[in-house]
C-alpha cells in the first residue's frame, strides 16, 4: 500500500480509504500499549531514588510521558505503541513527523488530554472526520495513517 500525494500531502480518504480503516480502534489498542509502557517506565524512575519519587508520581507520569512521546515520534513518526498496531504519524506534507513537529503534536496532544471537553471532541472527531483526526491533530496539521508499505 502506497499514497499519492494531494493536495494536503496527506493520503486522501475518498480514493485510498485503506490509510484510515480501523485508525481510532488501532490508535486506543496504541494508546493503551503506551499507558502501560509509560507507567512501568514511572515506576521504576519513581523506585531508584529511594521511593522518594512515588510521591510525586503524578509529575514522574507525565515528565516521561511527553518524554517518551517525543523521542518514539521523532525517531519514527510513532510511538511503540502505534509502531505495533502498524499506525503512524503524518505531517500535512505526508511526511513522517521530525521533532519539532513532534513537540508541538505532543503538547497540543497533552494540553487536549487534560482537559475534559477537548478529549471528548478529540473523541468525536476521531470517530466522525474523514481522515480520523483528532483536534490536537487537526490543530497540528497531521494525521495517522495505516504504515505505508516500503515495497509498493
Amino acid at each position: 500500500m502506497s499514497f499519492t500525494m494531494t493536495d494536503s500531502g496527506l493520503p486522501d480518504p475518498a480514493t485510498q480509504p485503506e490509510f484510515y480503516e480501523n485508525v481510532p480502534t488501532k490508535r486506543l489498542l496504541a494508546w493503551l500499549v503506551d499507558i502501560v509502557v509509560i507507567a512501568l517506565f514511572s515506576a521504576v524512575a519513581a523506585t531508584l531514588p529511594l521511593f522518594v519519587g512515588w510521591f510525586f508520581f503524578p509529575l514522574v507520569f507525565l515528565v516521561l510521558s511527553f518524554i517518551y512521546r517525543v523521542s518514539t515520534i521523532t525517531r519514527g513518526s510513532a510511538t511503540w505503541g502505534m509502531r505495533l498496531f502498524n499506525i503512524e504519524l503524518r505531517n500535512r506534507e505526508g511526511a513522517p513527523l521530525d521533532t519539532a513537529e513532534a513537540l508541538i503534536h505532543t503538547s497540543a496532544y497533552m494540553v487536549a488530554s487534560g482537559f475534559f471537553f477537548p478529549q471528548v471532541i478529540s473523541v468525536v472527531l476521531m470517530l466522525g472526520s474523514e481522515r480520523r483526526q483528532g483536534l490536537h491533530d487537526m490543530l497540528c496539521g497531521t494525521a495517522a495513517i495505516n504504515r505505508p508499505s516500503r515495497y509498493s
